[in-house]
């Protein structure tokens, strides 16, 4: 990490020693100040090498060599000047007291990016986080776990709720809980994160690849159709970046083919169908509470049942497969996929947040919606289904095919905006690719190249949404840029 040391160096030293240090920060740029930290000047490397070309020495001092013409604001300035001030040649903008002294620095790649997703711990986290530290209940024991579960076990329909490690694992618990395993078939959607896949090859199973529908990223039900065999046994629907996935006609292929559900909400917490949350349409359900989930724990998940036997068979491999009643005697091949209490508590008081996180979420993507309209290369925006509500994890939109989505998430982190791409295609990486054969159709997959997330924090201020449109905006509109 870089320092403001790191950027700054005295008037006095010479241009050799300010090369060497330009060179160790990576920056191509340098402080320069006098004896008492005024800001007097910054140097780029390229103005050392115009000063050299005129003649100056290595030996000659820095204060001979620097710009006296730069940008520096106060220290106090709002974010909003400051990334006002950043552009395809400023990245490093120094912050100066009322006096002058250099007392900070502003980074469009650190301390001043619009990230794309971070936690908000402005509730009784910390409260919670120390109860468990003065009581020493900090491992797996203890009742922020059982309240953890209990919360959202009402908020689903009384489906049992177990909580563990981390989604991933949600996602293998689930799994091993109704004994897929070994010549079972797992139809999973082309563009999900690859916890998903990997889960099922980790139970021995075989993941079917399916493809998308265009308009909401989620499952495409003709492409599950096609996909089903005599030796499926699951299907695992995404609801991916908060959009729902078509629930109800996914159940019927299932009745239909006698077939498990799980759904893997893991970016859908908030989601809905006809006022029911997503997670209690199938047999199982799994959550994440990753740093940027929609309610964190910092690491952490949770698993859903409908049929209270594979819970408590669940609970018992989560636990080492050990037997509640006795001791030490393991009834499964169990693992230690366990939540701590000190997770659960901070996973308790998000809780307490999440009817307005989940609010924010939507006034953010509503926010976007109303600014983006009309906007030139912009294909599709979030496709919302009457009679559900898409929690929005992240806003991600579809770029038309002329614009070049890697090249637009470079230039946006130009003028201090993080973005991500959407998932790439599961079965065009190397570890996946056994798992297609000729009855796979990817019509739709290649979309994820055009797909692009902008920063969707609920921490966001209504200015940053209005300034990192306005410079998307001016991005697509100069197409040449890509």
């Amino acid at each position: 990490m870089i320092i403001l040391e790191d950027l700054t160096i005295n008037s006095s030293n010479n241009i050799k020693e300010t090369l060497t240090k330009i060179n160790n920060n990576s920056r191509g740029i340098i402080f320069v100040t006098n004896n008492n930290q005024i800001l007097v000047g910054v140097a780029t490397d390229g103005d050392i090498r115009r000063a050299l070309i005129k003649g100056l020495n290595i030996e000659d001092k820095i204060s001979e060599a620097m710009n006296k013409n730069f940008i520096a604001l106060n220290v106090e300035a709002e974010d909003k000047l400051i990334r006002k001030s950043f552009n395809s040649r400023i990245k490093i903008i120094p912050l100066c007291d009322t006096k002058g002294k250099l007392v900070d620095f502003a980074d469009v790649q650190s301390n001043h990016r619009i990230p794309v997703l971070e936690p908000s711990l402005n509730g009784n986290e910390l409260f919670y986080v120390e109860d468990c530290l003065k009581t020493n209940w900090i491992s797996s024991q203890g009742s922020y776990v059982n309240k953890f579960e209990e919360i959202f076990k009402k908020l689903h329909c009384e489906m049992s709720s177990i909580a563990v490690s981390n989604g991933t694992c949600a996602l293998h618990l689930a799994l091993l809980a109704l004994s897929i395993g070994e010549g079972d078939e797992v139809i999973v959607p082309d563009i999900t994160f690859s916890a998903t896949i990997n889960s099922v090859i980790h139970c021995g199973a075989k993941p079917v690849i399916c493809d998308i529908n265009p308009k909401t990223l989620c499952m495409d039900l003709d492409s599950i159709k096609r996909l089903i065999s005599c030796n499926t046994k699951a299907i695992v629907p995404v609801h991916l970046y908060g959009q729902v996935c078509d629930m109800e006609n996914i159940k019927k292929i299932a009745i239909d083919n006698d077939l498990f559900i799980i759904e893997d909400c893991a970016e859908a917490l908030g989601s809905s169908i006809k006022n029911k949350p997503v997670g209690t349409f199938g047999d199982a359900a799994t959550f994440s509470f990753f740093g940027n989930k929609t309610i964190s724990t910092g690491e952490g998940g949770m698993v859903l049942f409908k049929n209270r036997k594979f819970a408590e068979k669940a609970r018992i491999i989560r636990d080492h497969g050990m037997d509640p009643k006795k001791r030490y005697w393991q009834l499964y091949v169990g693992h230690n996929y366990r939540m701590t209490n000190l997770q659960a508590a901070i996973g308790v008081a998000q809780m307490e947040k999440f009817d307005d996180i989940v609010k924010k979420k939507i006034f953010i993507a509503n926010r976007y919606n109303s600014l983006l309209s009309g906007i030139e290369g912009i294909e599709t925006f979030p496709f919302t289904k009457s009679n559900t509500i898409n929690s929005y994890w992240l806003y991600t939109i579809i770029l038309k095919k002329n614009i070049s989505r890697d090249s637009l998430i470079k230039k946006l982190i130009e003028f201090g905006i993080d973005s991500r791409p959407v998932f790439y295609p599961l079965h065009e990486m190397p570890p996946y690719k056994k798992f297609t054969n000729k009855m796979n159709h990817f019509e739709f997959s290649d979309i994820a190249y055009s797909g692009i997330s902008l920063p969707s924090s609920i921490n966001l201020k209504k200015d940053e949404i209005m300034y990192i449109c306005q410079v998307l905006s001016n991005l697509l509109i100069d197409e040449k840029r890509f």
